[in-house]
């Protein structure tokens, strides 16, 4: 970041609306992961809000084709997305039952591209709330098509990184993680020459205060159990990893064109302020809510303006301790090697978050040690290097080192597997 008036305006801005296409009425909507956490919180808060948003498509994965298609009935959307072709017949099914013949079903689209087609559709807003990196052609989808782009899939933007700044336009991007949608709100009360520093928040997750050594033996169930935030598993385990923070100090950059120098981290056990902006003047504005993801999505949706009774407020009439750590980063090295990536840029962060996905997975079916997802990232990291930094970044590139990440991944895994097993 420069303080140059004449430096482009960053990602998201939020003295900016982009708004290609709204006019009077609802905002059209189209939700990609509407079966995940996201996208169920992004539905409820739709539907009471039937004056200000309506839902024309929805995508998920596919394994909760019930789920999809009481969604699609109560929305009454054009087009549903399933990325797994082979439960077509079961949401054909599940749709009939919904709809009981009394109004035409929406059309299917089935495939890994089915949820890049809808991002691509005739809407006002995309919200991307796919999990992981294969959120990325739905992210460059929407762009190129000129939608408003409600972030939740951050992978997409760290592993995409110019990809994707090279195809948004200032302010085309509102983030919904509530740390960045928090540094949105927050960075409202400036202008770019006076933001000192970004100050990021973490719950610390499961297992703050505990020493490396003393995570050597968490097991699966104590990794998911988050302290403060009902997630899917692999998030979960990201928060407890601190790899999710990681992530978020990278995304902070990329959305806000602030060095990495200035973007701290801080643990706050409780989660009700979701982030900070120090200014030049001494001030701090923080953003503070009772943890609910409807306050972050529907300032995503809705912005610029707010939406009413979107998420319950703070009773201030009661009693409550607020309180801030440093970051224990011998105990959680994931912080400090998503600086080291993000530093490198190029295709770095994109190995960095594919093997982490790999060893997350690893983990959650028993192959892994808690401790050995950050060892096997690091090693996956440094065996990489720093190739591919460049400008010159493709598409191809990103997809080439992700699969070279989680083959590399997957083989020090099974050592490491092979290793335990004969001690």
């Amino acid at each position: 970041m420069t303080d140059s008036p004449a430096s482009p305006a960053p990602l998201a801005d939020p003295h900016l609306v982009y708004d290609p296409v709204h006019g009077d009425g609802p905002k059209d909507v189209v939700i990609l992961g509407s079966t995940g956490s996201i996208g169920t919180q992004a539905i409820d808060l739709v539907l009471r809000h039937p004056d200000r948003f309506r839902v024309t498509a929805l995508s998920a994965n596919g394994g909760r084709v019930a789920l999809l298609a009481e969604q699609a009935r109560r929305l009454r959307v054009k087009s549903v997305a399933v990325a797994r072709e082979e439960v077509v017949p079961a949401l054909r099914e599940a749709l009939a039952a919904e709809y009981g013949g009394r109004e035409p079903l929406p059309e299917i689209l089935a495939g890994p591209g089915a949820a890049t087609e809808l991002a691509a559709a005739d809407c006002h807003t995309v919200l991307n709330g796919i999990t992981g990196s294969i959120g990325l052609a739905p992210t460059l989808a929407a762009l190129e098509a000129g939608r408003t782009l409600a972030l939740a899939n951050k992978e997409s933007l760290i592993v995409g990184g110019p990809l994707v700044t090279a195809r948004a336009e200032p302010g085309q991007i509102i983030p919904v993680d509530s740390e960045h949608a928090a540094l949105f709100q927050a960075l409202a009360a400036g202008t770019r020459a006076d933001v000192r520093k970004l100050v990021v928040t973490a719950s610390g997750g499961p297992f703050r205060g505990r020493t490396r050594d003393e995570l050597t033996h968490v097991t699966v169930q104590d990794a998911l159990a988050h302290p403060t935030w009902a997630m899917g598993p692999v998030i979960t385990v990201n928060s407890a990893t601190l790899v999710n923070k990681g992530l978020e100090v990278i995304e902070a950059h990329l959305l806000y064109d602030i060095p990495f120098d200035r973007i701290e981290v801080v643990v706050h056990p409780q989660s009700y302020v979701h982030s900070m902006v120090e200014f030049t003047d001494g001030s701090t504005i923080a953003q503070a809510t009772p943890p609910d993801m409807r306050g972050p999505i529907a300032v995503a949706l809705g912005w610029p303006e707010r939406v009413p009774d979107a998420a319950p407020a703070f009773d201030w009439s009661k009693a409550s301790t607020w309180e801030f750590f440093p970051l224990d980063g011998e105990a959680f090295p994931s912080v400090a090697l998503a600086r080291h990536v993000g530093q490198l840029a190029g295709t770095a962060p994109a190995v960095f978050n594919a093997a982490n996905e790999e060893c997350v997975e690893a983990f959650l079916g028993g192959a892994l040690p808690f401790n050995g997802i950050m060892e096997t990232v690091t090693r996956v990291v440094e065996e990489h290097g720093t190739p591919g930094t460049g400008t010159s970044l493709t598409v191809s590139d990103v997809l080439e080192a992700e699969t070279w990440a989680r083959a590399r991944a997957r083989e020090l895994t099974a050592t490491t597997a092979t290793a335990e097993a004969r001690a």
